[in-house]
């Protein structure tokens, strides 16, 4: 079987040097907010050219936290509405949700399946204070779109980096476009710990003085609680981590790259739509990590099931759009008529994507693609 992505011979490529950096880690006796913490937030930094990176225990902390400073510092309130993307994961509206502001979906580019600006212009009131794009897959929205409608109506811009790691328009990275950025490390992202993780991005020195303050119980100085706060911070087990898989980033999303063409250059099946934001005449100022590899087709399960015989191994991002989740069955958008989201949930299918596939592999995915009909 053909892995969707092999993680244990991922990390044990890596393995002497991240028992090296959890043995220093253990040895040095401090395990919360020391070091090793502060030296990943300054590296990446680096990576994404933003100036302050805040660690913090997952993602959705990341995006929840940075709403929840912004309504601390007198930016948002309760009821501001947020456009976010319909075919988003949960989690992006449930930090909307869980500050007391309102979701504002907006249809998605089908080419990209990332924010479509006209649409966002579209969806504008009087109330809207946030724009919350998702970078999906691996590649960054049109934010130099998105940006000129923000700093015309005097919104913030809040970028959902969680499958973004390194992807960029024009040399400007994810996590440096928003106002903040909110940044998953979960195993299976392209820049993965070894546990939950995640971290907030900005060159707003004052929003980052006050997500450092909420995610430690509110406070600077210990037993001295500015606001209340919860508990959210990355460990230095899991920053020690991440500084080690930092390093090979790079050369992990060249390779994610070279899936990504052999796919592109050997899928030939009509049943199969391949990712048109990936063409590189309609996306050639954007840089496309490949988290994931979606392609889509009318007859899906059909395709699944093909290619589980086949031995491969496929998943769905995803298979229920947050509209139609029974979480929001009180939200005033619960079973919005929602067409485009509906198709793309229907049809997406996520292939084998992986810095550590073999050509053969991958060769095999493309064969069992082209090979699938709906009479086999």
């Amino acid at each position: 079987m053909i892995q969707f992505l092999d993680l244990k011979s991922l990390n044990n490529a890596l393995r002497e040097e991240l028992v090296e950096a959890a043995t220093r880690v253990i040895d040095s006796g401090w395990y919360i907010q020391g070091e090793f913490l502060k030296r990943f937030e300054e590296e990446f930094s680096i990576y994404t050219g933003a100036s302050h990176t805040v660690g913090v225990a997952n993602g959705l902390d990341a995006l929840t936290l940075t709403i929840r400073a912004w309504k601390e510092l007198g930016k948002l309130k309760d009821g501001d509405e947020v456009i976010v993307p319909a075919n988003t994961y949960i989690a992006t509206l449930l930090a909307v949700t869980e500050n007391n502001l309102k979701p504002v979906l907006v249809e998605p580019d089908e080419n990209t399946y990332n924010l479509c600006p006209e649409k966002v212009e579209r969806a504008l009131t009087a109330k809207t204070r946030l724009i919350l794009p998702v970078h999906l897959y691996g590649q960054l929205a049109d934010m130099r779109a998105i940006n000129r409608i923000a700093e015309r109506e005097n919104l913030l811009v809040l970028e959902d980096c969680a499958q973004a790691h390194g992807a960029q328009i024009d040399g400007r990275s994810a996590g440096n476009w928003g106002d903040a950025s909110g940044f998953s490390f979960y195993p299976g992202k392209n820049l993965g710990a070894l546990g939950d993780a995640g971290a907030i991005t900005s060159n707003d020195a004052e929003l980052v003085s006050m997500i450092q303050a909420l995610r430690n119980y509110g406070s600077h100085e210990k037993y001295k609680n500015l606001v209340q706060g919860v508990n959210s911070r990355l460990d230095e087990i899991q920053a020690a981590m991440l500084s080690v898989k930092l390093k090979y980033l790079q050369a992990q999303t060249e390779a994610r790259r070279r899936v990504a063409s052999l796919y592109m250059n050997g899928i030939k099946n009509p049943l199969i739509k391949l990712p048109l934001g990936s063409d590189v005449d309609v996306m050639k100022h954007f840089s496309h990590v490949w988290h994931l590899f979606v392609v889509r087709s009318e007859v899906r399960e059909k395709l699944v099931h093909h290619l589980n015989a086949s031995g491969i191994q496929t998943l769905i991002h995803y298979p229920i759009p947050p509209h139609q989740q029974q979480a929001y069955a009180s939200a005033e958008f619960y079973n919005k008529s929602l067409p485009t989201t509906e198709r793309i949930h229907r049809e997406v299918l996520s292939l084998p994507m992986s810095p550590i596939m073999t050509d053969s592999e991958v060769q095999s995915v493309v064969e069992a693609c082209n090979a699938f009909s709906v009479d086999a």
